[in-house]
């Protein structure tokens, strides 16, 4: 199933105002692999395609790796667990450098 770093086009379904929604891609930053495949939750941010010029938000590059089609960027204040029943199927892959500093806003934004 789905690891950390990796990008999965998710099912958010219908949002309050503000929230991601629809099918769109997000990127997985836990639980960590020692969970288990049988951890029925997946942490994600979700990934927008419209460039708010926000120091929280990460840019991405479409890439055979990433398996993004456009530029994205990665929305790391909206944070959220979700079942991993809403996971569709696989994308792709973060870089080290984007999952470094996707890490430490969200540090900074849990102030962990």
């Amino acid at each position: 199933m789905a690891s950390v770093d990796e990008f999965w086009l998710t099912d958010f379904g219908d949002p309050y105002p503000g929230e991601p929604a629809s099918s769109r891609p997000a990127l997985v930053i836990g639980p960590p692999d020692t969970f288990g495949h049988g951890f029925p939750f997946a942490i994600v941010v979700p990934v927008t395609t419209i460039r708010r010029g926000l120091s929280l938000h990460i840019e991405i590059e479409p890439t055979m790796e990433t398996g993004l089609e456009v530029t994205s960027y990665i929305q790391c204040e909206l944070l959220r667990s979700i079942s991993r029943n809403r996971l569709i199927h696989r994308l792709g892959i973060i870089g080290d450098a984007e999952s470094l500093a996707i890490a430490q806003i969200i540090r900074t934004l849990l102030n962990y």
